[in-house]
C-alpha cells in the first residue's frame, strides 16, 4: 500500500456529526398519523409495542428528557431500573432506557460501552422500525468511531438491506469504511454514489477520500485534476493548496505542481513553513528528476527556504539548513553548501549534519576540515558510526595520517553495515 501524501487520520469522517443529538422517546410512536414513515419499504416485520403503563411512559421520557438536557446524575438514576428491567415489564420501555444511556455513554468518551449497551437495545427487537433503523445507523457510526471498520461495514449493509433506504450520507460513511479497509476502488464508487445522491450535501472529507483513493489505485491524474480543481474554486484556501500539489507531486507532475506553488507565492498565499518547505521540495524534487532543471530549480529551492527565514516564517533549524545544503549540493554549488551546513551543524542535536559536511570536505579535498567534522558528528552521535568512521579514515589518509586511518577503519570494521568495505580497505589501502 502507498499512502503517498494522504494520512488516513487527516482523513477521518467527522464520526457523531451526524448522531441522532437526543434520544428517542416514547411519545414518539409511529401510530402517530402526522408523523412521516422514514423506512416504508423495510422488510423488517413491525413489532407490537408493549408500552402501556403512564407510569413506566412517564419515567422514560423524564429519564430522557433528562440526558438530553445535560442532567447526567437524574437520567442514570431513572434509566438504570427500566434498562436492566427491574422497573419496568415493558421491554421498549427498557430497549429506550438502553439507547439513553447509550448516548450518554459516547459522550463521556466510553465508545466501547457505548456499542455493547446500543446492541442490547436493538437485540430486544421491540422497536418500531423507524426508531430501530435511527439506532441501528448510530451503531454503525459508533463501530466506526471505534476503529471497528468490518463489523461497521456489515452493520451499514444491514441497515440498507433491511431498511431500503439509501441516503448520500450512508454512501459517504461507506466510503470512510471502505477506505480504512483498504478497498479503495469500492471507496471510490461509494463516494462517487453519495456524491451523486439527490439529498446530497458533498463535504471535504468525500473529495479527500476519493482522492486519496484515486492515488491508491494507481489514478493520480485523476486526484490531482480534483485537487486542482478544488483549489481554482478557493484560490485562497491553504488546504486546497496543499491537497493540489500533494496530488500533482503523487502523480509525478512536478512542474504543474510547481506552477500552482509559484501563482500562490505570487499572490501572497505562501505563509507558513510547512508550505515554504513544501514548496522547496518540490523544487528540488523536479531538479533531481530532470538534469536539465537540475541546477535552476536546486537554486530556486534554497533561494525560497532563504526568503522564508529572512521573513522569519522558516525555522533556522538543522532540518531547514540540511534542506538548504542539499539544494547547494544538487546545484553542486559546494561553497553555499558548506555554508548551510556549517550553520546546521550550530543547531542541530545530533551528528547528521557534522557527518554530511564531513563528506562534502572530502570531496572537496578538504581534508583537515572533514576530520574535524567527522569527530563532531561522531561525539554528538550518528545512525551510521561506521560511516562517520570510513570519512574521518579517509580525511586521515588525505593528510598522510596512515596510522589513524588504520585505526578508524578497524573501528568501522566493528560496525556490521561498514564491516566489509573497511576489511576490504585494511586488505589494501591499509597495506600499501
Amino acid at each position: 500500500m502507498n499512502q503517498g501524501f494522504f494520512n488516513k487520520m487527516a482523513l477521518a469522517t467527522a464520526i457523531a456529526l451526524s448522531l441522532t443529538s437526543g434520544a428517542v422517546g416514547a411519545k414518539d410512536k409511529p401510530a402517530d398519523a402526522k408523523k412521516e414513515v422514514l423506512y416504508p419499504n423495510a422488510t423488517r416485520t413491525e413489532p407490537k409495542l408493549d408500552l402501556k403503563s403512564e407510569k413506566d411512559q412517564k419515567a422514560i421520557n423524564e429519564g430522557l428528557d433528562a440526558a438530553n438536557n445535560g442532567d447526567k446524575d437524574n437520567a442514570i438514576k431513572i434509566l438504570t431500573p427500566l434498562a436492566d428491567g427491574s422497573g419496568t415489564s415493558s421491554k421498549y420501555a427498557q430497549a429506550l432506557a438502553l439507547q439513553g444511556l447509550a448516548n450518554m455513554k459516547y459522550n463521556d468518551g466510553d465508545v466501547k460501552g457505548a456499542i455493547t449497551t446500543l446492541k442490547q437495545a436493538l437485540d430486544i427487537g421491540v422497536m418500531p422500525n423507524d426508531t430501530y433503523f435511527q439506532l441501528k445507523y448510530m451503531y454503525t457510526q459508533f463501530l466506526v468511531a471505534d476503529e471497528q471498520y468490518a463489523p461497521a461495514l456489515q452493520s451499514l449493509h444491514e441497515w440498507r438491506d433491511q431498511g431500503k433506504k439509501e441516503t448520500a450520507d450512508s454512501y459517504g460513511l461507506e466510503g470512510n469504511i471502505d477506505y480504512r479497509l483498504e478497498k479503495y476502488q469500492d471507496a471510490i464508487n461509494a463516494i462517487t454514489k453519495a456524491k451523486s445522491m439527490p439529498d446530497a450535501k458533498p463535504q471535504a472529507s468525500w473529495d479527500q477520500i476519493l482522492m486519496a483513493s484515486y492515488s491508491e489505485t494507481g489514478q493520480g491524474d485523476k486526484a490531482a485534476q480534483m485537487a486542482s480543481d478544488e483549489l481554482a474554486k478557493n484560490p485562497n484556501d491553504a488546504t486546497a493548496l496543499n491537497n493540489a500539489t500533494s496530488s500533482l507531486i503523487q502523480a509525478q507532475k512536478y512542474p504543474e505542481a510547481i506552477a500552482l506553488m509559484e501563482k500562490a507565492h505570487t499572490a501572497g498565499a505562501i505563509k507558513d513553513e510547512k508550505q515554504y518547505v513544501n514548496f522547496a521540495k518540490i523544487y528540488l524534487i523536479d531538479g533531481q528528476n530532470n538534469e536539465a532543471r537540475q541546477k535552476g530549480n536546486a537554486q530556486k529551492a534554497a533561494a525560497i527556504l532563504k526568503e522564508g527565514m529572512d521573513k522569519g516564517v522558516v525555522q533556522k533549524s538543522g532540518d531547514n539548513y540540511n534542506l538548504i545544503a542539499d539544494s547547494y549540493i544538487t546545484a553542486d554549488d559546494m561553497t553555499n553548501a558548506t555554508s548551510a551546513l556549517n550553520e546546521a551543524v550550530k543547531v542541530a542535536t545530533n551528528g547528521e549534519p557534522a557527518l554530511k559536511l564531513a563528506r562534502v570536505n572530502l570531496q572537496e579535498n578538504k581534508y583537515a576540515a572533514a576530520e574535524k567534522a567527522a569527530t563532531d558528528a561522531i561525539s554528538k552521535g550518528v545512525q551510521h558510526k561506521g560511516q562517520a568512521y570510513m570519512v574521518r579514515a579517509e580525511a586521515k589518509r588525505g593528510q598522510k595520517n596512515k596510522q589513524g586511518a588504520i585505526a578508524d577503519m578497524k573501528l568501522a570494521a566493528q560496525d556490521p553495515e561498514t564491516s566489509a568495505k573497511a576489511n576490504a580497505w585494511l586488505k589494501t589501502a591499509g597495506n600499501q
